[in-house]
């Protein structure tokens, strides 16, 4: 700030991440949009929250707080789906769990109230806005905003694993002013020059407040007193809060809590290219702040350091998945004259080796196209895009993918090109025209030995659960990889990630997936990870209710489904899987 010759700060961002200068970093992402709409913008990032010390360090900002919990919900990123302590953390100087609160969203919003005071004396001698004179704002603590994937997927009434009930909206646990939710790099803008110019920040989309009465025209969703009391009412609401996300055909939502109400405005439309072209031209450093760098380095570079995203949003849909809510269900993808632009930087970091550690996206393989309705009139109501099958509107199209690859692997300086991010191998068998040459291109020049596919499980019943496709897709691409690998002479792999204790799963169901690997596949699988429930997925839903939620309801009730809750038994499921030797499969 001294040497920028800055007094005071207009806005200052809190994350439970260290600062990292990464796209991949949602607060280094936010901080350099506003800087560059010319906000003065500061990070204080793993603040102590038992001290002033960190929180107090530079100031009180003269617009607003953000506050973020980091790039992962603080609960998962603390607690296994054991619900035992991390040791690690791959976002933390130093890889020690010792910087994350739990609930981080709550704790760094009620330091700054605790703080407020101290705050309030450091802006004294600094001249203040004319709107900010006008809402009295000396001496008050600026408005916070929590933003996030944590504040953006417990923004409505949600089901808490680690406390086991419905918590509701985080916005008013936090006893915060606003939450931005998803992507919210126009939105932020939108906010900032509302609490700058004194207009009324509550009419900017992707936006969500408290208020005393509910909003006309909002669809009204269940209470969260009724949700908490009655399984049956929390499906209810998760299909409305799930159904409207879209920015297209979403309608602003409503929710009472207690004598309040919870108001979630309509989603912010989503970025056009040339909007997410800019943002990956912003010049990141891809490099952790040298201020946190002294304390240790983070894991997190290993992987992000040197990745290149091309593209936003899947419409996998995976029961488990929280992308579908945060980042949307419609593909965005940046052009690959912006790709090929980041690819040449990386090249002249002074730390790159010649390896593009992924490029990809939440799916790799969705770059490119869209389904063209989708595109004009939003997500369809009551269908999804590649579940049950891969719909006959979205036309799977692997050309533009396949183009960027051998454009980015052809740039001097590059010696390789990895696809690390998740495939779906159901759109690779349903492109006719492009799958196979696809395949071939990722099996001789993008695969490191080992090929990462996510089954999940092999038993069709399961599969439905998570909404994942059948075990007979999984069957015909490996032939297809292991035809492709051996024919370039290569002795190349497939690993696949599984998931134990799923809703709906039994240990015979994990015995039958043991059978199916060992005497199909002809592995042993090792990346099995126990089911987490996360805020705002269908998954969780099913966890919490031991109901399907997409059976048709019977009376008041749906049709009941088996979840294992016993934290001993969640662990013998994936002992099942990972233990080598024979196994008895009678």
């Amino acid at each position: 700030m001294q040497a920028l010759g800055w007094d005071a700060l207009d806005v200052i961002l809190v994350t439970g991440d260290s600062y990292i200068d990464s796209p991949f970093m949602g607060i280094a992402v936010i901080g350099k949009i506003l800087v560059q709409a010319g906000y003065r913008v500061g990070v204080i990032a793993q603040p102590d929250i038992f001290s002033p010390a960190d929180i107090t360090r530079l100031g009180a900002p003269r617009l607003f707080w953000g506050v973020s919990a980091g790039s992962i919900d603080s609960m998962v990123s603390n607690y296994t789906a054991l619900k035992k302590k991390r040791k690690s953390d791959d976002y933390t100087p130093g890889g020690l769990n010792t910087r994350r609160p739990d609930r981080a969203t709550i704790v760094y919003t009620n330091l700054i109230r605790r703080y407020s005071k101290t705050l309030a004396l450091s802006r004294r001698g600094v001249s203040l806005s004319k709107p900010e004179k006008e809402m009295g704002a000396e001496g008050k603590t600026p408005p916070i905003v929590l933003g996030g994937i944590e504040a953006s997927l417990r923004r409505v009434a949600h089901y808490d694993y680690w406390s086991d009930k419905i918590r509701g909206s985080v916005l008013f646990d936090a006893k915060a002013d606003y939450l931005l939710y998803g992507m919210a790099e126009i939105s932020v803008l939108e906010l900032a020059a509302a609490l700058r110019d004194g207009t009324d920040p509550r009419q900017v989309h992707g936006l969500c407040y408290i208020s005393k009465e509910k909003r006309p025209g909002y669809v009204e969703l269940p209470a969260l007193e009724t949700v908490s009391a009655d399984k049956n009412a929390f499906i209810d609401m998760f299909h409305l809060f799930y159904k409207n996300n879209d920015p297209i055909s979403a309608r602003g939502l409503t929710q009472q809590h207690g004598d309040r109400y919870l108001v979630q405005n309509p989603p912010a439309r989503h970025q056009t290219q040339a909007e997410l072209d800019a943002v990956y031209a912003l010049g990141f450093e891809r490099a952790q702040h040298p201020y946190y760098a002294r304390f240790g380095p983070v894991k997190a570079l290993e992987t992000i350091g040197f990745s290149i995203s091309t593209h936003r949003g899947c419409y996998g849909e995976c029961n488990f998945c929280a992308i579908a809510v945060h980042e949307g269900r419609t593909i965005r993808w940046r052009s690959q004259d912006s790709i090929l632009a980041e690819a040449e930087q990386l090249t002249r970091h002074p730390g790159f080796k010649g390896y593009i550690s992924d490029l990809g996206g939440p799916t790799a393989n969705m770059y490119g196209y869209e389904c063209d309705k989708k595109l004009t009139k939003g997500v369809c109501p009551a269908k999804r895009c590649i579940y049950p099958a891969v719909c006959s509107l979205m036309k799977a199209d692997h050309r533009p993918q396949t183009e960027l690859l051998a454009k980015v692997r052809a740039i001097p300086g590059i010696k390789k090109v990895f696809v690390a991010s998740g495939i779906r191998y159901d759109l690779i068998l349903s492109d006719q025209r492009q799958g196979e040459r696809y395949l071939h291109e990722l099996v001789v020049h993008h695969v490191s030995g080992q090929l990462k596919v996510a089954p999940e499980h092999t038993d069709d019943r399961i599969l439905a659960h998570m909404g994942k496709p059948g075990s007979q897709a999984l069957l015909e691409f490996k032939e297809k990889f292991d035809a492709l690998s051996a024919a370039a002479g290569k002795q190349q792999f497939l690993t696949y990630y599984m998931i134990a204790a799923h809703p709906g799963c039994t240990e015979q169901d994990m015995a039958r997936l043991k059978r199916f690997t060992s005497l199909k596949l002809k592995v042993n699988p090792e990346q099995v990870q126990i089911f987490t429930p996360t805020p705002s997925t269908y998954s969780s839903v099913m966890y919490y209710t031991e109901l399907d939620p997409f059976s048709p309801p019977s009376g008041a009730s749906r049709q009941p489904i088996f979840v294992e809750k016993d934290l001993r038994r969640k662990l013998r499921q994936k002992e099942i899987v990972t233990t080598k030797g024979s196994v008895d499969f009678s």
